[in-house]
């Protein structure tokens, strides 16, 4: 894991003591990979509940409870998806905020508009949910 990577876990981290809340990640593409880079953080445990590694479909659906109507519907790369994801991950954890990611890593599982490359990250606090979409 590169430095500048543990390096922004732990800024983020320090936000989340600051304000005195607890994270829970729900990740598909990174397969752990964010909740691996908090971990490494010496204390990370006074900020960070679990993570959930949801990489199927079906592991969305049963842990996270991301309706199947919705991945039907939009993918499971979209950022309907990575709403329901956070949102998911919230009502299953003790945490305070969620953070998701779901994309198509490569380097095959390209869909027409969907490239390789393309991450969709999603938020959640108290009833509010972001995302964004992004191209790597």
């Amino acid at each position: 894991m590169s430095n500048e990577i543990i390096e922004l876990a732990s800024k983020v981290g320090e936000a989340l003591q600051a304000k005195r809340l607890v994270l829970v990640t729900a990740e598909s593409c990174t397969g752990g990979g964010v909740s691996q880079a908090i971990t490494e953080i010496a204390g990370s445990t006074g900020w960070f509940d679990c993570g959930f590694v949801t990489y199927s479909n079906n592991s969305k659906t049963e842990l996270l409870d991301v309706p199947a109507a919705l991945i039907a519907q939009f993918g499971s790369v979209s950022e309907e998806v990575a709403a329901a994801m956070a949102e998911g991950a919230l009502s299953n954890s003790v945490a305070d905020v969620a953070l998701s990611t779901t994309g198509i890593a490569g380097p095959t599982g390209a869909v027409p508009g969907k490239p390789v490359g393309t991450v969709c990250f999603g938020w959640s606090r108290g009833g509010t949910s972001m995302t964004e979409r992004l191209l790597f």
